[in-house]
Protein backbone atom coordinates (compact mmCIF):
# COMPACT_ATOMS: atom_id res chain seq x y z
CA UNK A 1 0.00 0.00 0.00
CA UNK A 2 1.39 3.26 -1.08
CA UNK A 3 0.67 6.34 1.62
CA UNK A 4 -1.25 8.94 0.01
CA UNK A 5 -1.23 12.53 1.13
CA UNK A 6 -4.97 12.46 2.44
CA UNK A 7 -4.61 9.47 4.36
CA UNK A 8 -1.01 11.17 5.71
CA UNK A 9 -3.09 14.41 7.26
CA UNK A 10 -5.92 12.13 8.01
CA UNK A 11 -3.07 9.83 10.43
CA UNK A 12 -1.16 13.39 11.60
CA UNK A 13 -4.65 14.50 12.16
CA UNK A 14 -5.44 11.61 14.64
CA UNK A 15 -2.19 11.01 16.26
CA UNK A 16 -1.63 15.31 16.50
CA UNK A 17 -5.05 15.51 18.46
CA UNK A 18 -4.32 12.58 21.20
CA UNK A 19 -1.37 14.34 21.41
CA UNK A 20 -2.80 17.60 22.39
CA UNK A 21 -5.65 16.05 24.34
CA UNK A 22 -4.09 17.18 27.68
CA UNK A 23 -5.00 20.47 26.71
CA UNK A 24 -9.04 19.66 26.98
CA UNK A 25 -8.71 17.95 29.58
CA UNK A 26 -7.07 20.73 32.03
CA UNK A 27 -9.63 22.76 31.09
CA UNK A 28 -11.56 20.52 32.90
CA UNK A 29 -9.65 20.40 35.99
CA UNK A 30 -11.70 21.25 38.74
CA UNK A 31 -14.41 18.39 37.10
CA UNK A 32 -13.89 14.91 38.99
CA UNK A 33 -12.38 12.13 36.56
CA UNK A 34 -15.53 10.16 37.06
CA UNK A 35 -17.57 12.65 36.38
CA UNK A 36 -15.22 13.79 33.13
CA UNK A 37 -15.31 9.81 31.97
CA UNK A 38 -19.08 9.67 32.25
CA UNK A 39 -19.95 12.31 30.13
CA UNK A 40 -17.31 10.99 27.36
CA UNK A 41 -19.17 7.87 27.39
CA UNK A 42 -22.72 9.40 27.36
CA UNK A 43 -21.69 11.62 24.81
CA UNK A 44 -19.64 9.92 22.55
CA UNK A 45 -22.33 7.48 22.51
CA UNK A 46 -24.87 10.03 21.13
CA UNK A 47 -22.37 10.85 18.79
CA UNK A 48 -21.41 7.82 17.07
CA UNK A 49 -25.00 7.20 16.86
CA UNK A 50 -26.35 9.92 15.13
CA UNK A 51 -23.27 9.04 12.27
CA UNK A 52 -24.42 6.00 12.45
CA UNK A 53 -28.20 7.14 11.96
CA UNK A 54 -27.06 9.53 8.46
CA UNK A 55 -25.02 7.25 7.03
CA UNK A 56 -27.89 4.64 7.63
CA UNK A 57 -25.62 1.42 9.02
CA UNK A 58 -27.75 1.51 12.16
CA UNK A 59 -28.14 -1.85 11.12
CA UNK A 60 -24.80 -2.85 11.21
CA UNK A 61 -25.19 -2.98 14.80
CA UNK A 62 -27.79 -5.93 14.32
CA UNK A 63 -25.59 -7.69 11.94
CA UNK A 64 -22.62 -8.37 14.90
CA UNK A 65 -22.38 -11.71 15.93
CA UNK A 66 -22.22 -13.14 20.21
CA UNK A 67 -18.59 -13.48 19.54
CA UNK A 68 -18.11 -9.86 18.54
CA UNK A 69 -20.35 -8.21 20.90
CA UNK A 70 -18.33 -10.71 24.20
CA UNK A 71 -15.11 -9.30 22.99
CA UNK A 72 -16.18 -5.79 22.48
CA UNK A 73 -17.66 -5.31 25.93
CA UNK A 74 -14.17 -6.36 27.20
CA UNK A 75 -12.72 -3.45 25.32
CA UNK A 76 -15.24 -1.63 26.75
CA UNK A 77 -14.16 -2.12 29.86
CA UNK A 78 -10.74 -1.97 29.06
CA UNK A 79 -10.77 1.23 27.39
CA UNK A 80 -12.74 2.49 30.40
CA UNK A 81 -9.95 2.07 32.79
CA UNK A 82 -7.64 3.77 30.22
CA UNK A 83 -9.83 6.65 29.68
CA UNK A 84 -10.43 6.81 33.74
CA UNK A 85 -6.94 6.49 34.73
CA UNK A 86 -5.41 8.91 31.36
CA UNK A 87 -8.08 11.22 32.68
CA UNK A 88 -6.80 10.91 36.37
CA UNK A 89 -3.17 11.15 35.22
CA UNK A 90 -3.95 14.32 33.44
CA UNK A 91 -5.68 16.61 36.27
CA UNK A 92 -3.12 15.33 38.75
CA UNK A 93 -0.30 16.88 37.18
CA UNK A 94 0.92 13.51 35.64
CA UNK A 95 1.16 14.58 32.18
CA UNK A 96 4.66 13.30 31.63
CA UNK A 97 3.88 9.86 32.83
CA UNK A 98 0.55 9.66 30.59
CA UNK A 99 2.97 10.24 28.19
CA UNK A 100 5.71 7.12 29.29
CA UNK A 101 2.81 5.04 28.80
CA UNK A 102 1.89 5.73 25.33
CA UNK A 103 5.59 5.06 24.90
CA UNK A 104 5.50 1.67 26.44
CA UNK A 105 2.33 0.52 24.48
CA UNK A 106 4.71 -0.79 21.22
CA UNK A 107 6.83 -2.67 23.39
CA UNK A 108 3.43 -3.99 25.18
CA UNK A 109 2.21 -5.05 21.95
CA UNK A 110 5.24 -7.27 21.27
CA UNK A 111 4.83 -8.93 24.85
CA UNK A 112 1.14 -10.07 24.02
CA UNK A 113 2.19 -11.08 20.73
CA UNK A 114 4.96 -13.38 22.90
CA UNK A 115 2.03 -14.04 25.22
CA UNK A 116 -0.99 -14.52 23.66
CA UNK A 117 -0.16 -16.07 19.87
CA UNK A 118 3.20 -17.35 20.59
CA UNK A 119 5.47 -15.17 19.02
CA UNK A 120 8.82 -15.77 19.15
CA UNK A 121 11.33 -13.01 19.76
CA UNK A 122 14.16 -12.01 17.34
CA UNK A 123 17.52 -10.65 18.98
CA UNK A 124 16.38 -6.90 18.35
CA UNK A 125 13.07 -7.16 19.92
CA UNK A 126 14.55 -9.08 22.52
CA UNK A 127 17.57 -6.07 22.97
CA UNK A 128 14.20 -3.56 22.84
CA UNK A 129 12.13 -5.37 26.19
CA UNK A 130 15.40 -5.69 27.79
CA UNK A 131 16.34 -1.46 27.23
CA UNK A 132 12.64 -1.01 28.48
CA UNK A 133 12.59 -3.26 31.75
CA UNK A 134 15.41 -1.61 32.39
CA UNK A 135 13.77 2.21 32.11
CA UNK A 136 10.89 0.74 34.20
CA UNK A 137 13.43 -0.38 37.28
CA UNK A 138 15.14 3.14 36.77
CA UNK A 139 11.88 4.79 37.01
CA UNK A 140 10.82 3.03 39.62
CA UNK A 141 13.41 4.18 41.68
CA UNK A 142 12.99 7.66 40.86
CA UNK A 143 9.32 8.00 41.59
CA UNK A 144 9.46 5.88 44.63
CA UNK A 145 6.76 3.78 43.55
CA UNK A 146 6.76 1.75 39.89
CA UNK A 147 5.42 4.39 37.07
CA UNK A 148 1.55 2.64 38.01
CA UNK A 149 0.07 5.39 35.90
CA UNK A 150 1.99 4.58 32.39
CA UNK A 151 2.18 0.82 33.06
CA UNK A 152 -1.76 0.67 33.28
CA UNK A 153 -2.17 2.68 30.49
CA UNK A 154 0.45 0.83 28.37
CA UNK A 155 -0.77 -2.43 29.62
CA UNK A 156 -4.74 -1.51 29.29
CA UNK A 157 -4.32 0.19 25.71
CA UNK A 158 -2.43 -2.90 24.40
CA UNK A 159 -4.46 -5.60 25.32
CA UNK A 160 -7.32 -3.50 23.81
CA UNK A 161 -5.74 -3.27 20.40
CA UNK A 162 -5.75 -6.98 20.64
CA UNK A 163 -9.22 -7.29 21.63
CA UNK A 164 -10.72 -4.90 18.89
CA UNK A 165 -8.23 -6.85 16.10
CA UNK A 166 -9.84 -9.99 17.57
CA UNK A 167 -13.16 -8.59 17.14
CA UNK A 168 -12.67 -6.98 13.77
CA UNK A 169 -15.30 -4.28 14.12
CA UNK A 170 -15.13 -0.95 12.41
CA UNK A 171 -14.28 1.84 14.31
CA UNK A 172 -17.76 3.88 14.34
CA UNK A 173 -19.74 0.31 15.30
CA UNK A 174 -17.05 -0.55 17.68
CA UNK A 175 -17.30 2.81 19.62
CA UNK A 176 -21.23 2.51 19.66
CA UNK A 177 -21.22 -0.95 21.11
CA UNK A 178 -18.29 -0.35 23.95
CA UNK A 179 -19.81 3.03 24.88
CA UNK A 180 -23.38 1.31 24.91
CA UNK A 181 -22.37 -1.44 27.40
CA UNK A 182 -20.79 1.65 29.65
CA UNK A 183 -24.03 3.79 28.67
CA UNK A 184 -26.19 2.74 31.85
CA UNK A 185 -23.77 3.23 34.39
CA UNK A 186 -22.08 6.17 33.37
CA UNK A 187 -25.65 7.71 32.61
CA UNK A 188 -26.61 6.54 36.56
CA UNK A 189 -23.83 7.93 37.72
CA UNK A 190 -24.35 11.40 36.13
CA UNK A 191 -28.16 11.46 37.29
CA UNK A 192 -27.07 10.64 40.75
CA UNK A 193 -24.94 13.54 41.11
CA UNK A 194 -27.64 15.83 39.43
CA UNK A 195 -29.52 14.73 42.31
CA UNK A 196 -27.34 15.44 44.86
CA UNK A 197 -26.52 18.73 43.23
CA UNK A 198 -23.06 17.56 43.10
CA UNK A 199 -22.44 17.56 39.42
CA UNK A 200 -20.71 20.32 37.26
CA UNK A 201 -23.24 19.56 33.89
CA UNK A 202 -25.66 22.63 33.66
CA UNK A 203 -24.61 23.86 37.17
CA UNK A 204 -20.88 24.83 36.87
CA UNK A 205 -21.99 27.57 33.64
CA UNK A 206 -22.40 27.29 30.09
CA UNK A 207 -19.02 26.98 29.59
CA UNK A 208 -18.25 24.02 31.47
CA UNK A 209 -21.73 22.43 30.13
CA UNK A 210 -20.57 22.57 26.59
CA UNK A 211 -16.86 21.35 27.34
CA UNK A 212 -18.49 18.24 29.21
CA UNK A 213 -20.75 17.85 26.32
CA UNK A 214 -17.56 18.46 23.57
CA UNK A 215 -16.15 15.43 25.25
CA UNK A 216 -17.71 13.18 22.76
CA UNK A 217 -16.45 15.25 20.00
CA UNK A 218 -13.07 14.93 21.07
CA UNK A 219 -13.36 11.59 21.82
CA UNK A 220 -15.24 10.58 17.95
CA UNK A 221 -13.46 12.70 15.60
CA UNK A 222 -9.54 11.11 16.13
CA UNK A 223 -11.04 7.83 15.94
CA UNK A 224 -12.73 8.64 12.67
CA UNK A 225 -9.21 10.32 11.59
CA UNK A 226 -7.55 7.21 11.90
CA UNK A 227 -9.98 4.93 10.68
CA UNK A 228 -9.44 7.33 6.94
CA UNK A 229 -6.06 6.59 7.35
CA UNK A 230 -5.86 3.44 8.08
CA UNK A 231 -7.27 2.35 4.88
CA UNK A 232 -4.99 4.96 3.14
CA UNK A 233 -1.19 4.12 4.28
CA UNK A 234 0.61 1.79 5.49
CA UNK A 235 1.15 -0.14 8.70
CA UNK A 236 4.57 1.10 8.77
CA UNK A 237 4.24 4.59 8.56
CA UNK A 238 1.29 4.35 11.00
CA UNK A 239 3.30 3.00 13.45
CA UNK A 240 6.39 5.67 13.11
CA UNK A 241 3.31 8.44 13.63
CA UNK A 242 1.98 6.46 16.63
CA UNK A 243 5.04 8.05 18.27
CA UNK A 244 3.66 11.47 17.73
CA UNK A 245 0.79 11.20 20.44
CA UNK A 246 2.88 10.91 23.45
CA UNK A 247 5.82 13.20 21.93
CA UNK A 248 3.27 15.77 22.08
CA UNK A 249 1.81 15.03 25.74
CA UNK A 250 5.16 15.13 26.92
CA UNK A 251 6.30 18.39 25.51
CA UNK A 252 3.04 19.85 26.85
CA UNK A 253 3.60 18.38 30.47
CA UNK A 254 7.27 19.46 30.38
CA UNK A 255 7.06 22.88 28.57
CA UNK A 256 3.31 23.86 28.97
CA UNK A 257 2.59 22.74 32.31
CA UNK A 258 5.69 23.10 34.05
CA UNK A 259 5.97 19.12 35.75
CA UNK A 260 9.62 18.27 36.72
CA UNK A 261 11.86 15.42 35.36
CA UNK A 262 15.13 15.03 36.92
CA UNK A 263 17.74 13.74 35.53
CA UNK A 264 17.11 9.99 36.64
CA UNK A 265 13.84 10.17 35.37
CA UNK A 266 15.22 11.60 31.71
CA UNK A 267 17.16 8.55 31.67
CA UNK A 268 14.59 6.07 32.13
CA UNK A 269 12.78 8.14 29.04
CA UNK A 270 16.41 8.15 27.20
CA UNK A 271 16.27 3.66 27.36
CA UNK A 272 12.38 3.71 26.71
CA UNK A 273 13.00 6.15 23.24
CA UNK A 274 16.25 4.04 22.60
CA UNK A 275 14.35 0.98 22.74
CA UNK A 276 11.84 2.81 21.02
CA UNK A 277 14.21 3.12 18.18
CA UNK A 278 15.79 -0.34 18.16
CA UNK A 279 12.28 -1.51 17.46
CA UNK A 280 10.87 0.44 14.97
CA UNK A 281 14.79 0.21 12.88
CA UNK A 282 13.85 -4.23 12.96
CA UNK A 283 10.68 -3.83 11.98
CA UNK A 284 11.60 -1.32 8.92
CA UNK A 285 14.33 -3.67 8.30
CA UNK A 286 12.74 -6.85 8.43
CA UNK A 287 9.46 -5.48 5.82
CA UNK A 288 12.27 -4.49 3.54
CA UNK A 289 14.05 -7.93 3.46
CA UNK A 290 10.36 -9.67 3.14
CA UNK A 291 9.93 -7.59 0.44
CA UNK A 292 12.93 -8.30 -1.71
CA UNK A 293 12.24 -11.97 -0.46
CA UNK A 294 9.53 -11.50 -2.50
CA UNK A 295 10.29 -9.65 -5.46
CA UNK A 296 13.50 -12.62 -5.76
CA UNK A 297 10.39 -14.93 -5.68
CA UNK A 298 8.72 -13.09 -8.35
CA UNK A 299 11.85 -12.92 -10.35
CA UNK A 300 12.55 -16.54 -10.44
CA UNK A 301 8.60 -17.80 -10.79
CA UNK A 302 6.96 -15.06 -13.24
CA UNK A 303 4.05 -17.76 -13.05
CA UNK A 304 3.71 -16.78 -9.30
CA UNK A 305 2.51 -13.08 -10.25
CA UNK A 306 -0.57 -14.38 -12.59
Amino acid sequence: MSTSRPGLLYGVGAYALWGVFPLYIKLLEDTGAVEILSHRVVWSLVLVLGLLAVGRNLGKLRTLGRRSYGLLTLAALLICINWGVYIWGVNNDHIVETSLGYFINPLVTVVLGVLVFGERLRRLQWAALGLAGVAVIVLTVDYGRPPWIALTLAFSFGTYGLVKKKAGVDAVESLAVETAVLFLPALGYLVLLAARGTGDFGTAGWGMTLLLAGCGVVTAVPLLFFGAAAVRVPLTTLGTLQYLTPSLQFLLGVAVYGETVPPVRWFGFALIWTALVVLTAEVLVRRRRERRAALDRLVLDPAAAA
